[in-house]
């Protein structure tokens, strides 16, 4: 790390850095696990490249793989601050943040355990429960490194129309430009989303949401799932569950029957996972490429069939 972020970090957390070990990282982000004189572990993320200090445009046609931090860790720290604001999720706390940094508290990794992942679902219904003021965030997004569309939904406008608009047609169009996907394989993608509207459910008012709520950004330990690397924004509650299933969370099952202890969810949502799947999977499209290309096609057709 940087003696400079360094000297920094030291400012921001009134305490001196006694020890520096690097984590390796992703998505332009280098990771590390600091020591500080009072004895605290920080987790500290840092810009690989440290001269950027404001917006980055973020993946460019053209360049699956490449993303960059850009606003990533205001974002971030935004998304964190709101979800601990509900008081229902185990959430780090964010203890510095700057254009090339940002610090969380050190959380120690355990095994998931099925009384952990049942409490996990019940606090994730009351953070759903906590709503937000419309779909869409107030502040500019980012997700793995790429920009995330937040702009929030006008008046009268319903959740499949602003998914549709914000978080499914701008990445087709940047698949699309990467090569990810052919003209008709992104025509296939545009027709699902053109059909969210027919096949989204019973209309549910704005929830609070992680928006990037894969397995890997579940962290388990004290008894507890804390959530990590947000993408919060006001959205549809289906989506958070739509993205523990796609990589295998474990313990989904009881993750499950836990939520809906609290919450009991809306007939015919497990038929809507892929059209909640659909989004992340065209953002690993823009990311890693054609590797992905055949599940997003999958999702799409599944959509489209409903």
């Amino acid at each position: 790390m940087d003696s400079g972020i360094i000297a920094r970090l030291e400012q921001e957390l009134g305490a001196e850095v006694s020890a520096v070990r690097s984590l390796g990282g992703q998505h332009g982000v280098a990771h590390f696990r600091l020591q500080i004189g009072t004895g605290r572990s920080v987790f500290v993320k840092v810009s690989r490249d440290a001269s950027i200090d404001g917006p980055d445009p973020g993946l460019r046609p053209g360049s699956a793989g490449q993303a960059s931090a850009g606003p990533g860790f205001a974002a971030e720290a935004s998304g964190l601050r709101w979800l601990a604001a509900a008081g229902a999720t185990a959430v780090p706390c964010v203890l510095a943040v700057a254009g090339d940094f940002l610090a969380l508290d050190w959380i120690e990794m355990g095994a998931p355990e099925a009384r952990a992942t049942s409490r996990f679902g019940r606090e994730l219904a009351v953070l759903h429960a906590a709503g937000a003021p419309a779909f869409g965030a107030p502040w500019p997004g980012v997700i793995a490194g790429l920009p995330l569309p937040n702009e929030p939904a006008p008046a009268g406008c319903g959740w499949a129309e602003w998914y549709a608009e914000a978080r499914v047609l701008p990445y087709v169009r940047l698949a699309r430009d990467a090569g990810a996907l052919t003209a008709a394989e992104a025509g296939l993608a545009e027709a699902a989303a053109g059909h969210a509207a027919q096949v989204a459910g019973p209309a549910e008012p704005p929830a609070r949401i992680h928006g990037d709520c894969w397995s890997g950004n579940v962290l388990w330990s004290g008894g507890r799932g804390w959530l990590i690397d947000p993408a919060a924004h006001g959205g549809h509650r289906e989506t958070d569950l739509a993205m523990l299933a796609l990589f295998g969370a474990p313990g989904l099952d009881q993750i499950l029957a836990g939520y809906q202890e609290v919450s009991a969810l809306a007939d015919g949502w497990r038929a809507r996972v892929p059209l909640h799947q659909l989004h992340p999977l065209l953002v690993h499209c823009c990311l890693f490429g054609r590797g992905y290309t055949g599940q997003t096609l999958a999702a799409a057709r599944a959509v489209l069939a409903l």
